[in-house]
C-alpha cells in the first residue's frame, strides 16, 4: 500500500508541476515584453523555474516528461504546430544542457551557470528549429542577440529558483511526503 501511495504522490506532483509550467508558459504569453525591449522572439522562460526545480529535485526523465506535456499541452491549447516545433526543440536542447551543467553544479557551476546555460541552449535549439522551419541558416544571424537576451533571463530565472528551492528545503515537503531529495546544485 505505501508503493502505491508513494506512485500516487509522485503522479500528483507530476501533474502540478506540468500544470505550474503550463500557467508560467501562458502567463509569458500574456506578457508585453516586446513593448519593453523591442526585439522579438524574447521571452522570460518562466517554465523552465520548474524544469531546472524537475531536474534538481526529481532527476532527467521526470524533467523529460512534465516538458514534453507542457510542450504538447500548449499545442493542444494554440494549435501552433510551427511554435510547436520552435518549443520542442528549444526545450529538448534546454533540458540536456542544465542536466549536463547540473551534474557538475556546486564543483563547476552554480544554480545562474545552469539557469544560464538553459536559457542559452533553449535560443539555440530555437534558431536549430527555425533554420529547419525556413530551410535557411538566416536564422543563426539572430543567435548572438538572443544570447545576449538569453544570458540575463536566464539570470532572472535562477534567482527565482533559487528562492524557490530555498522555500522548499525549509519546508521539507520532499523528505516528509517521500518524494526524492534535491541533489548538489
Amino acid at each position: 500500500m505505501e508503493k502505491n501511495s508513494l506512485n500516487a504522490s509522485k503522479i500528483a506532483l507530476f501533474a502540478i508541476l506540468t500544470a505550474l509550467a503550463l500557467a508560467l508558459s501562458l502567463l509569458e504569453q500574456m506578457i508585453p515584453l516586446g513593448m519593453i525591449i523591442p526585439i522579438p522572439g524574447i521571452r522570460l522562460g518562466l517554465s523552465n523555474i520548474i524544469t531546472m526545480f524537475a531536474i534538481f529535485y526529481l532527476g532527467a526523465y521526470p524533467a523529460l516528461l512534465i516538458l514534453l506535456c507542457r510542450i504538447f499541452l500548449l499545442l493542444l491549447l494554440s494549435g501552433n504546430v510551427s511554435s510547436f516545433f520552435l518549443s520542442l526543440c528549444g526545450g529538448l536542447l534546454a533540458l540536456l544542457v542544465m542536466f549536463f551543467l547540473k551534474r557538475w553544479a556546486g564543483r563547476y557551476f552554480s544554480l545562474f551557470g545552469v539557469s544560464i546555460g538553459g536559457a542559452c541552449a533553449h535560443n539555440i535549439g530555437q534558431i536549430i528549429g527555425a533554420s529547419l522551419l525556413l530551410s535557411s541558416k538566416a536564422a543563426f544571424y539572430y543567435l548572438p542577440v538572443l544570447l545576449i537576451t538569453g544570458t540575463a533571463t536566464g539570470i532572472l530565472t535562477a534567482f527565482i529558483t533559487s528562492a524557490l528551492f530555498l522555500s522548499v528545503d525549509r519546508s521539507r515537503i520532499f523528505t516528509r511526503y517521500h518524494l526524492g531529495s534535491k541533489s548538489v546544485r
